[in-house]
């Protein structure tokens, strides 16, 4: 038989590089158990882009080679940058990943009391299954900006010793109507109201509701009008753990999409006098269609791209045209327990590397970039070159559903785009799962591409 007609699957753990992988696995570990919003994972990048020499972007300044910048949009997304000894004009690799996730927003009037209890009227936030986030302990991040226009941070439920948050569930005794309800309206949008309190303060109708603005004005001085202009969100409370007796997996919330965004800012900082300008963004708003100033939709990132070229006279046109993008986002990997979803002969398998997905949409490819054979081929080439262990796959059956990634936002800038990312379990749930070995590959696939 002739071996190499054949397509051979690798498998990205080695065990000789075991300690390598583990080890850049501990630094995604702190990453992603401090980095549960947007907010937190572009202030993480930006604390530890300045510890490594890069420096806010002056839109006035002409950079040179080996000059590496970075930019905030709104608090929310980072564009990191390492300008390349080549003129820009020849364009730059880029690496996009989104730090959004599914979770619990809180509404702008949250508070109030039934039952003498007292809760949070929640908004759900991007695709995920309602019934999966009761009897769970949540806790609440974000920011409220006091009348004295002063912005308190907030995370609590975290650390040990800090109260969590809930949301109820019926009973199995007596839930025999909601057991017979499809998943998907067994537990409403509505339905998703979280307890925050349960100790009156005093004898009156809002006695529970009263001691929860008491808690939170001695903890934060704030008041119930300034919840309205607050931006919280409820996640699940906890930390990444590894997963399994050889520990080889990693279970943690928001590895969708922070597990391609860790991997490809550490390349980035890793790449030393690039010929090619080199470019990482964390984009905001993926989760629910990118929009928004934040989301990949926004003219924020054409016009960083714009100002690049314009402090070195080169033609926007041209580096648009000349430049070549990663969307790195998750791919889902085929799980036997739920066999029947997936094409198995055309899906993503843990420990096996990056997924490069040329195509994703839903469907008849609806809403998909597509990239061209002659992309895919120059970079599954360059993963060939640099030994990064890659494979391809699809979301699942054609006819299941599918997904979108920020590839064609990029798209519209003529940018050619592929989506290339770590393939993970339970996508969207409360806890998703992902292999080490595979985290580490989408590293090297990063470092391999902005040398490319």
């Amino acid at each position: 038989m002739n071996n190499d007609l054949f397509y051979k699957p690798q498998n990205s753990y080695k065990k000789e590089c075991e300690d390598e992988i583990f080890s850049f696995c501990e630094g995604y570990k702190s990453f992603i158990n401090t980095a549960k919003t947007e907010r937190e994972a572009a202030a993480f990048a930006v604390s530890e882009s300045e510890n490594r020499g890069f420096v806010p972007y002056d839109r006035k300044r002409r950079y040179a080679a080996g000059d590496k910048v970075y930019y905030v949009n709104r608090n929310k997304s980072i564009i990191l940058a390492v300008i390349g000894s080549e003129d820009i004009e020849n364009g730059a690799n880029i690496v996009v990943s989104h730090v959004d996730s599914p979770r619990l927003d809180i509404k702008q009037r949250p508070l109030y009391e039934d039952s003498s209890l007292a809760y949070f009227k929640t908004h759900y936030y991007g695709g995920l299954k309602k019934y999966q986030w009761t009897a769970l302990p949540l806790a609440l991040h974000g920011v409220i900006i006091k009348k004295s226009g002063e912005m308190v941070k907030v995370s609590l439920g975290e650390d040990e010793g800090e109260p969590v948050f809930y949301i109820s569930d019926l009973m199995p005794h007596i839930a025999k109507n909601q057991m017979d309800k499809p998943l998907s309206t067994a537990i409403s949008g509505e339905g998703l109201n979280i307890i925050v309190g349960s100790t009156p303060l005093g004898d009156g109708d809002s006695a529970v509701k009263e001691a929860v603005l008491v808690a939170l004005n001695e903890k934060y001085g704030v008041t119930e009008s300034d919840l309205i202009t607050a931006e919280l969100c409820a996640v699940p409370a906890g930390k990444a753990r590894d997963v399994g007796f050889d520990r080889g997996m990693i279970s943690a919330y928001g590895h969708d999409d922070r597990i391609c965004a860790y991997p490809s800012m550490k390349a980035l900082f890793d790449t030393k006098a690039p010929e090619r300008t080199c470019i990482c963004i964390f984009a905001d708003k993926e989760e629910i269609g990118s929009y928004g100033v934040t989301g990949m939709t926004s003219s924020a990132y054409r016009d960083f791209l714009h100002s690049l070229c314009r402090s070195a006279d080169a033609d926007f046109g041209a580096f648009c045209k000349n430049s070549v993008c990663l969307s790195a986002d998750v791919g889902g990997a085929f799980d036997s327990c739920y066999g029947d979803a997936y094409d198995a002969k055309n899906s993503a398998y843990v420990n096996r590397g990056v997924v490069v997905t040329k195509y994703t949409g839903s469907r008849g490819k609806s809403g998909s970039s597509d990239a061209s054979a002659e992309l895919v081929y120059r970079i599954t080439s360059c993963f060939d070159r640099e030994g990064v262990t890659w494979q391809t796959g699809e979301y699942g059956k054609v006819d299941e559903g599918g997904a979108g990634t920020v590839a064609t936002e990029i798209a519209l800038l003529d940018i050619e785009v592929l989506d290339v990312g770590v393939p993970i379990l339970s996508m969207h749930s409360p806890y998703e799962l992902a292999s080490k070995s595979d985290i580490y590959a989408m590293y090297k696939a990063a470092c391999a591409f902005y040398a490319m």
